[in-house]
């Protein structure tokens, strides 16, 4: 193992086996494409060989940071040292940076294969720090390479080489969903879109009850919409597009999640400005919940459901059969609020801009759907929000807790 500062240069040299090895040195100018040359030897006598793992393969040939880090742009390490121990098989990496810069990470071990490898890993971007959260799903020795580039940059420079031992590995089950950007959680990314004042700033939201709410502070130009995935779906009865709901206030977007089962889900953040048409990717959260949650679905969102509209009640896209069931909802410019059901009834607006009535659902596996006018002189409703009507009680439609 070879480590290189500015000023010298560590090797630590573990033989194979007991008897007499040669050593040998080469060096050039830090700045040098030439070839290295040599400079001096060592003999080593092994009386005793220390037995120990195979290091992973580095085909960078240093460990710890490069030897010009600083120009890179990094000015420290979480770590100091060359060898970073993950006893419970998780380790947080940061690096304090003097400018923006964007990462990328490699984790290699023995026993880990490219996809598996990915879902590893979750790196985060901010102003001045980059993060890695890593998770080591075997027993044993990595190397965990960064990579770094100035954000105008073209290509990314091998900065560091760290290498970790997990003593106790992590259940593959709980490793990070696929498909994770390398903005992850606030930072570079969310401010670039103009958010700011994020709930929740780390990537990674751990949830007892199954559900959470993600906010931003936005500019007014600025709308988001945001998807919810899992890598395997087990008990879930609708799309998970329908377990997250993006309510647009005046300045502040929330992002309400609910999670129909137990597991790990990646939550993609998505946002436009009035000047473009299509959405660009923001940056990822990962969701865990390691308990039971069985939460029912939001309704069914169209593409009316703009800044500015709020549910307020119900809250549940699944609604019970045969009952009565209060609307409340916001809707700006509204000229008429509308339900559809068995029958159709009109929404009355209160002094707080609110469209409220009492609403009987009907039978069960029909629909009942929310549609407004934004003109008198409109003839047809058009459609923004739609409920399942359900048998059962009003506890396994979710709406206890």
């Amino acid at each position: 193992m070879m480590m290189v500062s500015e000023n010298n240069m560590t090797i630590k040299v573990t033989p194979p086996t007991q008897g007499l090895f040669d050593l040998m040195i080469f060096a050039r100018h830090a700045d040098s494409q030439d070839p290295y040359s040599w400079v001096c030897s060592y003999q080593i006598q092994c009386l005793q060989p220390h037995n120990r793992e195979e290091l992973p393969e580095n085909p960078f040939h240093f460990w710890g940071l490069h030897q010009k880090v600083r120009d890179f742009g990094i000015k420290e390490s979480s770590h100091k040292e060359e060898l970073l121990i993950a006893p419970q098989g998780t380790l947080l990496l940061t690096l304090q940076t003097s400018r923006p810069l964007l990462a990328m990470y490699e984790l290699v071990n023995k026993d880990l294969d490219a996809a598996l490898s990915k879902k590893c890993l979750a790196a985060q971007a901010e102003e001045e720090k980059l993060s890695c959260h890593v998770l080591c799903p075997f027993q044993g020795y990595y190397r965990l390479s960064v990579f770094v580039k100035d954000l105008g940059g073209n290509t990314f420079r091998n900065a560091a080489n760290f290498l970790i031992r997990c003593l106790k590995p992590v259940n593959q089950n709980e490793l990070f969903p696929s498909g994770l950007s390398i903005h992850c959680g606030s930072g570079i990314s969310s401010r670039g879109h103009g958010l700011s004042n994020p709930s929740h700033s780390s990537p990674i939201i751990t949830t007892k009850l199954g559900k959470c709410n993600i906010t931003f502070h936005t500019p007014p130009d600025v709308e988001l919409t945001a998807s919810l995935s899992k890598d395997k779906v087990i008990n879930a009865k609708y799309p998970l597009e329908r377990y997250i709901l993006v309510t647009h206030l005046r300045t502040k977007v929330s992002v309400c999640v609910v999670l129909p089962e137990s597991g790990i889900y990646k939550m993609g953040l998505f946002g436009r400005s009035k000047d473009h048409k299509d959405f660009a990717h923001i940056c990822d959260y990962v969701i865990r919940c390691f308990s039971d949650p069985s939460w029912p679905p939001f309704p069914r969102v169209y593409s009316l459901w703009r800044r500015g509209c709020v549910l307020l009640e119900p809250r549940t896209g699944v609604i019970q059969d045969q009952t009565w069931v209060r609307f409340r909802v916001k809707v700006p410019k509204a000229y008429q609020i509308v339900i559809l059901g068995e029958e159709k009834t009109a929404l009355q607006q209160t002094p707080s801009m609110v469209w409220e009535g009492d609403v009987f659902t009907g039978a069960a596996g029909t629909q009942v759907k929310l549609a407004a006018k934004f003109s008198q002189h409109c003839s047809s409703l058009e459609v923004i929000l739609a409920f399942e009507v359900g048998g059962g009680s009003p506890a396994s439609l979710g709406w206890l807790g």
